[in-house]
């Protein structure tokens, strides 16, 4: 095979990989813009330090999992052609932070914390898409907050919610986990109005 054929063999092998990388790359979500200021109305907060989110090792990935709790809702199942832009526990943190600040509260990492400054910590225990039938589904969020001062367990809260998907499928939960995200993170600021220590 003389040289330009052979070029023109790889040039068309790139064209082809390349081609085929388009059609197998996941669709990507995230959470979208945040609400308005005054939409969110939220209350303002003392500052706090947030540490990053702990999830469990299934969850600790960008695979949009779902239950089919008519067959076995022990089995999260990802999805094969969609994928978050991130963990849901980093997505979840990035929305608290920039809720909080929102609000007008001041939101520092663990590395920039002063020693008086509570320390929030988080625990998401689920964070799926469940099928109750094969087109009806729900968002469901549930996490655990935890706030210490030093090492002094000031407070602790379960928080979940349950949105319904407007369609059976990943741009439905997608869909339906801002409205389950933007719950949690309501309630769990109202919490913390009322158990953060004021300064």
């Amino acid at each position: 095979m003389t040289i330009p054929r052979i070029l023109s063999a790889l040039a068309a092998l790139a064209l082809v990989a390349a081609c085929a990388s388009k059609v197998d790359a996941p669709t990507q979500y995230d959470l979208g813009l945040l609400p308005s200021a005054a939409a969110s109305a939220a209350p303002a907060l003392s500052a706090i330090s947030v540490a990053d989110v702990n999830t469990p090792a299934w969850l600790d990935n960008n695979m949009m999992f779902f239950r089919l709790a008519y067959a076995n809702e022990q089995q999260p199942r990802p999805y094969a052609s969609s994928r978050w832009t991130m963990p849901p526990a980093q997505l979840f943190q990035q929305r608290l932070k920039a809720r909080m600040a929102q609000a007008g509260g001041a939101v520092l990492a663990m590395s920039d914390a002063a020693l008086n400054v509570p320390l929030l910590r988080i625990d998401m225990d689920d964070f799926t898409q469940t099928f109750d039938t094969p087109s009806h589904s729900v968002a469901l969020l549930q996490v655990r907050a935890s706030l210490f001062n030093g090492r002094v367990l000031l407070a602790q809260k379960s928080f979940s919610s349950r949105a319904e998907a407007p369609s059976a499928d990943a741009a439905g939960a997608a869909r339906a986990f801002v409205s389950a995200n933007d719950a949690v993170i309501g309630d769990m600021m109202a919490w913390l109005a009322t158990v953060a220590p004021k300064r």
